[in-house]
């Protein structure tokens, strides 16, 4: 069932620390799906990129994303246009909160961003949670 806006165990079960597939549209029109870090920020969903990935050639040519966040027979999709942000500030601020989210390890976190993170141009990528279908809620 599609509709907008979340429920709260809809967003308890996004706020927990689960894995998205992330997907966008080829140019040939097939998809591309990843499997990425995400996080819920008020009413958009977030994911982050190294720039030079398939996702984000797909997403600067036709900003359409899909994120889908399983637990089991449980899940969630969430539809619509991803924002882009390359502003390095703010990407690399996103890359920051996501390690800590899955890391929860703040000497991790400070290795990945000192050794792999700031080396790289970043993309945030927010999706709003306006188009959401989803199955056990």
């Amino acid at each position: 069932m599609a509709r907008s806006g979340l429920t709260q165990a809809q967003r308890a079960f996004l706020e927990e620390k689960r894995f998205a597939v992330v997907g966008s549209r080829n140019p040939d029109g097939s998809p591309h799906l990843a499997v990425m870090w995400y996080l819920l920020d008020g009413d958009d969903v977030v994911v982050n990129s190294a720039q030079g990935r398939i996702k984000d050639r797909n997403l600067a040519a036709d900003p359409r994303m899909s994120v889908l966040v399983e637990d089991g027979y449980r899940w969630i999709r969430i539809d619509g246009r991803a924002t882009i942000e390359h502003d390095q500030a703010i990407a690399q601020a996103d890359i920051r909160r996501l390690a800590a989210r899955y890391y929860e390890d703040e000497r991790k976190v400070d290795e990945a961003v000192k050794n792999n993170f700031s080396k790289q141009h970043r993309i945030t990528y927010r999706l709003p949670v306006r188009r959401i279908a989803s199955e056990e809620f």
